[in-house]
């Protein structure tokens, strides 16, 4: 079997300088795990208790940091401290694993991207309508009926938006892109336990149970414990991303020894929060808490900070889905470009005069515009937005997405890759419970994947109107 090293040398072939430490990466880590799965995690515990509950995202906490010091060593090859390095998670895999496994971990990264934008694109639309719920029923009265907005509507609109975004020159690079979406995430997500700890006050009573919401069928019961446990892997995921954040990182010390402490401390800081919020929650709501903190009408009061906080995820959904679907754009593009190379349609690149551009860029009278671009970008959205148009379903889509997402990204290639570094005999007792460790997250991912489908085919069955929270 071939295995094909980096370009990129140790000492000479380092095209970038990284000064990156310890702290720097666990705030990439922080910022890149902390995001809308958080608005999740009232209803998340709410299912499975109070017992299970907490020892679940201990127990999603604990693996997530295993596997990730175990692919912090595969950031060179084939030596950790000093061997050539791999700017992106597919290039270890390359350098580590044979091509059928390059071809799976391309799939399960591209996948969950796409499925990352569909699930944005429904989160923004329901905190969207819940702006406007919100402030309806602030005028109106709780429970008006006239304050029920259109969700496909708020999706074509995103859609849209999104659409011009995605035409802008070198939007990837703009920096303050992911600065704001980095500082509206933390500000929704404390607003959030801010409004739940406020909610617990008002009536004093730790409410829940030890065993969860009860329901009169135990199979939705079933099912909805593993559609918890598919929303915990959405908020726990960050591997695809871990070794774009250790190239950051100056050396010396070792990148992977910087990187192993980072995610502890990253890892340490979001699960301590994320227990913080999904207890609090859960305390204030009890198995009422709602699938959505921000859009489950829980919380419709001060109405302003509700709004404030809404308009927070919208802003951050705004930035994040360009990051996610910056690498499918490059992908899809590159893959049309390599198969008709002389096609004027996709070389072709006209200039458009936009007067009003004028003070925000140099030139300030025109922007190139690749009729490919516009093409495939116009496609991708709106096929994104379509699918989530027909699939509005919260809790159900960011648990298939953190499902097919968490054990083969998360679970199985940094096993795969450490077993192959360290030449782990088939057989050997290291090797068995590093198997067994893959297959008991399998199952789980399997699982989750089974309660989400699930969900999603209850609500599409019952026709119900748009539907945010449950």
């Amino acid at each position: 079997m071939e295995r094909r090293t980096v370009v990129y040398d140790a000492e000479a072939g380092d095209d970038h300088e990284r000064q990156g430490t310890v702290w720097t990466a666990t705030s990439h880590i922080v910022a890149a795990v902390v995001g809308s799965g958080v608005l999740a995690l009232a209803w998340t515990v709410a299912q499975l208790g109070w017992v299970v509950g907490p020892l679940v995202l201990l127990g999603f906490s604990c693996v997530t940091y295993y596997t990730s010091a175990l692919l912090a060593d595969c950031y060179r090859y084939p030596d950790p401290v000093a061997g050539a390095v791999n700017r992106e998670y597919i290039d270890a895999v390359r350098c580590y694993l044979d091509r059928k496994n390059v071809l799976l971990c391309g799939c399960a990264q591209y996948v969950n991207l796409w499925g990352t934008l569909v699930g944005y694109t429904i989160t923004a639309s329901a905190s969207m309508i819940a702006v406007k719920r919100v402030n309806c029923f602030h005028r109106e009265g709780f429970g008006a009926g006239d304050c029920n907005p259109s969700g496909s509507t708020y999706m074509v609109v995103f859609g849209l938006f999104q659409l011009l975004l995605s035409q802008l020159p070198s939007l990837h690079n703009i920096a303050w892109l992911s600065v704001v979406a980095v500082a509206t995430s933390f500000a929704y997500s404390f607003i959030s336990l801010g409004l739940c700890a406020a909610k617990w006050a008002s009536h004093g009573d730790v409410r829940g149970t030890l065993g969860g919401a009860a329901v009169d069928v135990p199979r939705e019961k079933a099912f909805n414990v593993l559609l918890a446990l598919g929303n915990i892997a959405f908020s726990y995921t960050f591997a695809d991303v871990l070794i774009e954040i250790q190239d950051t990182l100056r050396s010396p010390p070792a990148e992977n020894r910087t990187m192993k402490r980072a995610s502890f401390y990253g890892l340490g800081m979001t699960t301590v929060f994320y227990l913080l919020l999904g207890c609090t929650g859960y305390a204030a709501f009890g198995n009422d808490a709602p699938g959505n903190i921000l859009t489950g009408f829980a919380l419709y009061e001060p109405f302003w900070l509700v709004d404030i906080a809404n308009i927070c995820v919208i802003v951050h959904l705004i930035g994040a889905y360009q990051v996610f679907a910056q690498p499918i754009f490059a992908r899809l593009e590159s893959c049309v470009a390599c198969r008709w190379p002389d096609a004027k349609f996709i070389n072709a690149t006209y200039y458009v005069r936009v007067p009003c551009l004028r003070s925000l860029s140099s030139p300030p009278t025109t922007v190139a515009v690749a009729p490919l671009k516009l093409v495939l970008r116009t496609i991708l959205i709106m096929f994104t937005t379509l699918v989530a148009m027909l699939l509005p379903f919260f809790n159900a889509v960011l648990g298939l997405i953190g499902a097919l997402g968490f054990w083969p990204l998360s679970v199985y290639f940094p096993v795969s890759m450490h077993v192959a570094r360290l030449k782990i005999q088939r057989g050997e007792p290291r090797w068995w419970m590093l198997q067994a460790m893959s297959f008991c997250c399998l199952l789980i991912s399997i699982a989750a994947s089974v309660g989400s489908v699930q969900d999603i085919v209850h609500n599409l069955k019952a026709a119900a109107p748009f539907k945010t929270a449950d």
